[in-house]
């Protein structure tokens, strides 16, 4: 299954990709972990690499590269073990700059997009807020029109990459009488005046910048309207698929190296005088979870192929990441639980693997709201259409 999608080239491009990691990341990680604090010339090494831009356009400087080179770097990046760090990139390319590239005009795509690409600045994406978390229609962040500009109040929480980027594409309410459809985009500079945020204490994803984003009378050029007005909801909705698809491939990921590890250790560490890997009811927990995480990784190859060929898999990127975020928390605790009181020290990989995995069923989307957005597609037999592209 897997030759059926990777080439010689991206075997080449994993290789590679792994020793830049090995080289520029892995020594740093523990540091970035400690202080939550990501060194700002790690960004201009990966744009110098290319790995910022593999899907987007080279008339801003990327490499228009298929999709498998996206899920090559997802996998790759879960293998340092720093969900926070894979956070950080990822976020940046797959959120924020998905948004720019697709709703941004020409002057955005070069004073934004193509500096993004090359690390020379970073963007967050600002749509979960403190009173509707996964409502996104419930959004209270309304942006008003005034003579020559828009005035933006209200909040935004859980923003990767929320405290140090230096621009945010926002949700707001334009029209709030219109509930979903009264929701704009917007890009929004750092440094301009009324924007303040607070950096947030989390669980895991620790090497991450999360933030509370408040907005007090922030005026903003009409020309920072990205897309058409009142259709930023269907432009959130365009690119969810992609987001659930990059947080199932992360999972499937986190799980594989997981096992890898805790395969390796199971052959060094003995009990009773045999190792670990040779008793029955430990080999066959491992091969369960190995089996559950190759069907995940599989479907989601599946899924990455249907996007690669540009088919809009809304239902299919929302079991993945439903199902994969699951299994990995599983596999994680199952691995775990192989090391002993190993496992719950901070020395082991494990213990950091557990925390970070934990948000997989939270972020981009609970759970429980993708059963009832797969409830809607598969017992009301809704269905969902793209957006249409300018």
């Amino acid at each position: 299954m897997v030759d059926t999608y990777f080439s010689e080239e991206h075997r080449l491009f994993r290789e590679s990709l792994r020793d830049f990691l090995q080289k520029e990341v892995v020594p740093h990680v523990d540091d970035w972990e400690k202080t939550g604090v990501i060194d700002r010339s790690i960004w201009n090494k990966f744009g110098e690499m290319g790995y910022l831009g593999l899907k987007y356009p080279e008339a801003y400087g990327g490499l228009e590269l298929d999709f498998f080179y996206t899920v090559i770097l997802l996998e790759e990046l879960q293998r340092i073990n720093s969900g926070g760090f894979a956070a950080a990139i990822w976020a940046h390319i797959y959120l924020a700059m998905s948004h720019l590239n697709t709703e941004g005009d020409e002057r955005i795509k070069n004073e934004y997009l193509a500096p993004s690409i090359m690390g020379d600045k970073i963007g967050c994406l600002c749509i979960t807020e403190p009173f509707g978390g996964s409502d996104v229609a419930g959004m209270r962040t309304t942006a008003v029109k005034m003579d020559d500009h828009y005035v933006v109040n209200g909040s935004k929480t859980f923003i990767t990459n929320g405290f140090y980027s230096d621009y945010l594409v926002v949700s707001a309410k334009t029209q709030p009488e219109l509930g979903n459809k009264g929701i704009s985009i917007f890009l929004i500079e750092r440094d301009t005046p009324g924007v303040t945020a607070t950096k947030l204490d989390k669980l895991g994803w620790r090497a991450s910048d999360t933030a509370e984003i408040a907005f007090d009378n922030v005026k903003i050029p009409f020309e920072n309207l990205m897309g058409e007005k009142n259709k930023g909801f269907s432009y959130l909705m365009q690119h969810l698929d992609l987001e659930r698809l990059v947080m199932g491939i992360n999972a499937h990921a986190r799980a594989e190296f997981a096992l890898e590890y805790t395969l390796e250790y199971m052959k060094e560490r003995t009990a009773f005088g045999k190792s670990l890997d040779t008793f029955q009811a430990l080999r066959h927990t491992m091969v369960e979870l190995t089996s559950e995480m190759e069907m995940c990784k599989n479907y989601n190859y599946m899924v990455a192929n249907q996007l690669n060929q540009g088919i809009y898999s809304v239902k299919e990127a929302t079991v993945s990441k439903l199902m994969s975020t699951k299994m990995a928390d599983k596999v994680i605790d199952g691995c775990l639980q192989m090391l002993g009181g190993y496992g719950y020290m901070e020395e082991y990989p494990l213990a950091r693997m557990l925390r970070d995995s934990r948000l997989g069923r939270i972020g981009g989307g609970t759970s429980e709201i993708l059963k009832e957005i797969l409830a809607k597609i598969m017992v009301d037999k809704k269905s969902f259409a793209p957006v249409p592209q300018n």
